[in-house]
């Protein structure tokens, strides 16, 4: 393909690939790269710096997954022109380094942003009718009922109504369900048009029977102050990050009965640091659902976030510009600098 640097001697220039459902869906996104002259090589999904440096040597794209692509990533990538991030969220990638060595980053925004809202509402369904606390019934050996409530009959607070939150407000709303929601930045227009009901942040546990979390990382949302006004019996989902919820306040809240039920696809630490969360106490079995980051795991989102991080690394070789380029902070002059 035009445009495209070759490889030391004239080889396929390589394109590394670190996540791990990238081409596990039914598109055949791996062969679009190869019928352009480009060759995959795989690399360590946790972006260990030691076996990533070699590959990164070579390389001249980057299809990247969740863990951090950092400046000591992007020093040992000379030939690299981009690094595309297989998802939405750019927090992992260090935006100044990149911008420091000319490295255009990319994301699928809109890729996966159906198969999460269809999580949230899932795991709010699961809350609401104790779903997993009676599937271990069933399995022990006893059918007692369990009591839950009706989505359409309750009042659904959604915290952030960029693309995932719009979608959960919508399937919300399919189910009758009352729609509040909390967006600083979004215009009073939006509110009025999707049908939610603008409210503070500081009123939704207290005016609502459920709220769901969708706004971006960095701030926290669910703390001690916050669930001191929540209505009785309150069930909060989140599916966007661990980071907006104090998960010590919230086991106090399921502990004193503020807090029905808690239902999330994240954990603060994750992986083996997880393991200590207080939420993963036995007496919260059959109040708290948990999912390991289930939320862009279908085959359709798959197929959308492979194709995306494709056409940007096609786009960036080709010298076009991609379809969805990540906003990198301007480098700092001689001049400029302190």
């Amino acid at each position: 393909m035009s445009g495209i640097p070759e490889s030391a001697a004239g080889a396929a220039p390589v394109v590394l690939v670190t996540s791990r459902s990238f081409g596990s869906g039914t598109a055949p996104v791996e062969d679009r790269l190869a019928a352009a002259g480009l060759r995959v090589v795989r690399g360590s999904t946790v972006h260990d710096p030691a076996e990533l440096a070699p590959l990164l040597a070579g390389s001249v794209a980057w299809i990247a997954g969740t863990a951090p692509v950092t400046d000591a990533h992007l020093a040992a990538a000379p030939r690299l022109k981009v690094v595309a991030r297989y998802g939405v969220g750019v927090d992992s990638v260090d935006l100044a380094a990149a911008a420091r060595r000319g490295v255009t980053v990319t994301h699928t925004p809109a890729a996966n942003s159906d198969a999460v809202a269809d999580l949230g509402i899932a795991l709010l369904l699961a809350a609401l009718r104790g779903v997993a606390a009676g599937d271990r019934a069933v399995r022990a050996g006893s059918w007692q009922p369990r009591r839950g409530r009706e989505l359409g009959t309750l009042t659904l607070g959604v915290v952030g109504l960029g693309r995932v939150g719009r979608g959960v407000a919508r399937r919300a709303a399919g189910f009758g369900t009352e729609v509040l929601g909390h967006d600083p930045y979004l215009d009073p227009v939006v509110f009025e048009v999707l049908g939610v009901r603008r409210t503070p942040l500081a009123e939704l546990a207290g005016r609502c029977d459920a709220v769901s979390l969708h706004a971006p990382g960095g701030t926290r949302v669910v703390d001690e102050r916050w669930l001191a006004g929540a209505r009785p019996g309150l069930i909060v989902v989140n599916t966007a990050r661990a980071d907006l919820v104090d998960e010590h306040a919230v086991a106090a809240a399921l502990r004193d009965g503020r807090l029905a039920a808690y239902a999330a696809d994240t954990l603060a630490g994750e992986g083996g640091a997880a393991a200590e969360s207080p939420l993963l106490a036995a007496e919260f079995a059959d109040r708290v659902v948990l999912t390991p980051h289930l939320g862009a795991q279908t085959v359709e989102a798959v197929d959308r976030m492979g194709a995306g991080a494709v056409r940007a690394v096609l786009d960036v070789l080709a010298g076009r510009e991609p379809a969805h380029p990540v906003p990198l902070p301007v480098p700092a002059t001689e001049e400029s600098a302190p």
